[in-house]
């Protein structure tokens, strides 16, 4: 009985990191040319670099990712716990993504195929988020053709806009992870097979500094 429980478990464990290995297998990214979308405000669009990361799922196209040229910089680094990039600025743009397919955000949420902006916020320390991530930076996404401000949004009037991404009444979220296991080439993808979500990882630029973030693109919280 105990031999076969253990059989059981071994198995059980070998499908999930066989599961999140076909599923990192499954993605892949790479630098492509693809011009910024022309229903991006042109505010905003003329932050964007033309350079794009093309993500594609087995032989479709999944999602292209577009970072700003330079990313403005905090003043003074973050240094609360749980954040880990930490200068970048809630309410700012971080770029653009647009989405070939229907999606599932980091909540779980439907997220229509179309153009979004990507915006930097973190995840509130209370009760209601308490266990949705280990890391508190996240990726808001807003309507690409009604968000028109080059500048940052405070909390309220991003969560506002971010709403309009989704049916559930909450901001469409988009975990941002650490990158000290980032592949080595990027643009690069990887799955974390303890967590069963698949990132993808890319360059920036915040500041003056070269920076390589990493974006969850699929796979969800295990909590609401």
């Amino acid at each position: 009985m105990i031999r076969s429980r253990l059989a059981a478990v071994a198995l059980a464990v070998a499908s999930l990191l066989c599961s999140a290995a076909v599923r990192a297998q499954d993605f892949k990214a790479a630098v492509g040319s693809t011009p910024v979308p022309s229903e991006i405000q042109s505010s905003i669009r003329s932050l964007i670099a033309p350079v794009s990361t093309n993500i594609t799922s087995g032989n479709s196209p999944y999602c292209e990712i577009w970072t700003r040229a330079s990313i403005p910089a905090a003043s003074t680094p973050a240094t609360a716990l749980g954040v880990s990039y930490t200068t970048l600025v809630e309410g700012e743009i971080v770029g653009a993504i647009h989405f070939d397919v229907p999606v599932k955000d980091f909540r779980n949420q439907a997220v229509q195929a179309g153009t979004y902006i990507l915006r930097y916020g973190l995840q509130p320390v209370d009760g209601n988020h308490q266990g949705v991530s280990d890391y508190r930076d996240f990726l808001l996404l807003t309507p690409a053709a009604q968000d028109s401000s080059a500048d940052n949004l405070a909390d309220k009037d991003l969560y506002v806009l971010s709403r309009k991404t989704t049916t559930t009444g909450h901001p469409s979220v988009w975990s941002l992870v650490p990158t000290d296991s980032a592949p080595t080439l990027l643009p690069g993808i990887k799955a974390n097979s303890d967590e069963q979500y698949t990132a993808a990882y890319f360059k920036a630029t915040v500041g003056t500094s070269p920076t390589t973030i990493g974006l969850v693109i699929s796979g969800h919280a295990q909590t609401p």
